[in-house]
């Protein structure tokens, strides 16, 4: 099948490159070489995942990037520049911290998995991006950083989804040395899931993909969703709610063509109902 790039519909096009396939969207960021987090590629993902969320089309999505490295975080530059603000900046910190912290739990929220492929550098909010992701592949030579507290600037808002993969420990070594961890300490600490040699590195991750998109659409839905609430409840209240919800899941039609399916031994066709 032919490979068909599409620049976002953005008022800055080719920030991330867009290509649709047999239910997966692959999204690159395409603004190397540091793939910064600027309120442009920012917004430019944001409008990309808002429009797969709807898309029955796309079971599966793929955040990946060109160059050597994933994201170095936000944009130091553009940020330094409004410096020169009246405000001294505080309106477009502002703005740039907002628009992230949406961007983040519209990864965390979206009704499709995300499947972060690192094949380089993921650091400060570029590592908090691979952390939001629902799965993590990286190559062998991929490392991980959250430097701010480097050049004063601590990590509060990546140390948000940082702290909410790896362990406390793992998560406070990283804020507090600021220092580069390599791919096999990342999957380690919990950060990523798999670690591959880089010529297999988007084989893998198509592998995941394709597994992922063979499934359920609404029962992946679901069931990401009440991961994610789950784990905010004490242990009681997160048994009644997966309870309720494993009902609820009984009553769709999947549940019942898949039970169907399996019992009968043949494949299950999904309406995503």
């Amino acid at each position: 099948m032919a490979e068909v790039l599409a620049a976002c519909e953005t008022e800055n096009p080719g920030l991330v490159l867009s290509r649709r396939e047999e239910g997966i969207l692959w999204l690159t960021l395409a603004n190397p070489p540091a793939n910064a987090l600027s309120i442009a590629l920012m917004d430019a993902l944001q409008s990309e995942l808002d429009r797969a969320g709807d898309d029955k089309a796309v079971r599966v999505i793929v955040i990946r990037h060109e160059g050597k490295v994933f994201s170095a975080g936000h944009d130091l530059k553009e940020m330094t520049a409004h410096r020169k603000d009246p405000d001294r900046g505080r309106a477009f910190f502002e703005k740039t911290m907002g628009n992230c912290a949406r961007l983040m739990q519209t990864v965390v929220r979206h009704p499709k998995p995300v499947i972060a492929e690192i094949g380089g550098v993921a650091t400060a909010a570029g590592c908090q991006l691979v952390a939001s992701c629902d799965l993590a592949i990286a190559a062998e030579d991929a490392r991980f950083a959250t430097p701010g507290v480097n050049i004063g600037l601590f990590c509060s808002t990546p140390m948000v989804a940082l702290s909410r993969n790896v362990s406390r420990k793992h998560a406070m070594e990283m804020l507090l040395t600021g220092e580069m961890i390599d791919a096999q300490t990342a999957r380690d600490f919990g950060l990523v899931n798999r670690v591959v040699p880089r010529e297999y590195l988007n084989q893998s991750v198509t592998k995941y993909a394709q597994t992922i998109a063979s499934k359920s659409p609404l029962t992946l839905k679901i069931g990401k969703e009440a991961f994610y609430k789950q784990a905010e409840l004490g242990l009681t209240e997160a048994y009644e709610y997966t309870a309720r919800v494993m009902v609820e899941n009984m009553m769709a039609r999947d549940a019942e063509e898949g039970i169907g399916a399996f019992v009968e031994k043949r494949e299950p066709h999904w309406t995503g109902k």
